[in-house]
């Protein structure tokens, strides 16, 4: 019985740490991004760049942001867990050392809304993802993705398109999570 009780109360604390842990990440996301609009959901351990705009209804299940690269994020955004963005490459091509020197090359990452991003999910710099895009887990994005396009793979190709009268009437009606 005790340590059962015991057991019980070691649940409930690593509960309340993680609370406490993705509240802070939310705490921390509201000071550190360019702009945040209404809505911002985070449920698991988030990190983004300074450079990082983001629009309604976001929602983060564990993401990380790295580089100087901009990051702009549209609406009803959401993705699953360990997803990430990179801003910055080596300078491998025109560099002053090899493999390569200590230069970065920083390109911007746009996510346009209603974009699902899978679990694991890695978008590299320089890429866009159309509207209503739905990107498989475990994905590597190193083109840009266009519009309502089902994507997954390394690198991450198109093999569907969503149902875009379908996918307009439910927009049309407002019916996002």
């Amino acid at each position: 019985m005790i340590l059962y009780k015991a057991v019980s109360l070691l649940m409930k604390l690593k509960t309340a740490f993680i609370q406490l842990q993705v509240w802070h990440c939310k705490q921390t996301i509201l000071r550190t991004v360019k702009n945040c609009g209404d809505g911002l959901k985070v449920n698991g351990v988030t990190t983004l760049s300074e450079n990082t705009t983001l629009g309604n209804n976001v929602n983060f299940n564990g993401m990380k942001i790295s580089g100087k690269g901009n990051v702009t994020i549209g609406d009803n955004f959401h993705s699953g867990t360990d997803c990430l963005m990179i801003t910055q490459t080596h300078n491998f091509d025109n560099g002053t050392a090899i493999p390569y020197d200590t230069t970065y090359i920083y390109e911007d990452i746009t996510i346009e809304d209603n974009v699902w991003l899978g679990s694991r999910v890695v978008l590299l710099s320089g890429v866009t993802i159309g509207e209503g895009a739905i990107i498989q887990a475990g994905s590597v994005v190193v083109n840009d993705i266009p519009a309502y396009s089902v994507a997954g793979g390394h690198p991450a190709k198109v093999f569907k398109t969503r149902d875009i009268e379908h996918y307009k009437k439910l927009k049309s009606e407002g019916k996002f999570i």
